[in-house]
């Protein structure tokens, strides 16, 4: 009988539409930032120009944020940049102020973390938020494939935001913590401050990517 992991494989090796249609959407996404383990390799958190909508950088690298864009856009075939675009412009005052902006920049404000933070909540995907300092494995509510975990990281260090590809007893989040995309257990980060667990799920036809390659 198959296991687990190679039952995940062989979902894996599937194009994009037909594990889409055949499979949970969260599980669906989680396997979308999977496939991205291997391709990017590197961390670069510079501003860059890029297009709108379905703008990115080159995919063989990224930022921690760019797992989630990417993944999205794979999986489902939705544009964080977009959707965050679009609701910046009609609140912008809703969305954090600390990179002292006047106006939106849709060539980097979804790969913002705080931002996305911001974006899941008005959206209702927001499971979970911190109160207190909690540590960076200890999120209270059982985790799902695709769901989508963020923290303030130790020593002062920025926010950050992963994807879960396995709950139960012993989770493991997908990310680029600077070293690539690489599959990680929960309880790597337990030097960080858990802050916010999402289950997002977006509406079928809203900010909808054509798709544009791997870059521009």
């Amino acid at each position: 009988m198959p296991t687990r992991r190679t039952a995940l494989s062989l979902i894996a090796s599937l194009p994009a539409f037909a594990v889409a249609r055949t499979v949970d959407p969260g599980v669906a996404l989680a396997l979308a930032a999977c496939r991205q383990i291997g391709v990017t390799t590197g961390y670069d958190h510079e501003y860059h120009r890029i297009g709108y909508p379905g703008g990115d950088i080159p995919r063989s690298t990224g930022v921690c944020a760019d797992v989630v864009v990417r993944a999205g856009r794979d999986a489902w075939g939705v544009d964080l940049q977009q959707l965050v675009h679009e609701d910046m412009s009609r609140d912008f005052a809703a969305y954090p102020k600390r990179w002292g902006l006047t106006a939106p920049d849709s060539n980097i404000d979804h790969r913002r973390v705080p931002n996305l933070e911001t974006y899941w909540t008005r959206q209702g995907a927001r499971l979970w938020h911190a109160t207190s300092r909690t540590w960076g494995f200890a999120f209270p509510a059982p985790l799902a494939p695709g769901d989508i975990l963020t923290w303030r990281t130790f020593m002062n260090g920025g926010p950050h935001v992963a994807i879960v590809t396995a709950g139960g007893v012993l989770p493991r989040i997908v990310q680029n913590f600077g070293w690539g995309v690489q599959e990680d257990p929960l309880a790597f980060a337990w030097l960080d401050g858990a802050e916010g667990h999402y289950r997002w799920r977006p509406a079928a036809g809203i900010g909808h990517f054509a798709g544009r390659g791997g870059g521009v």
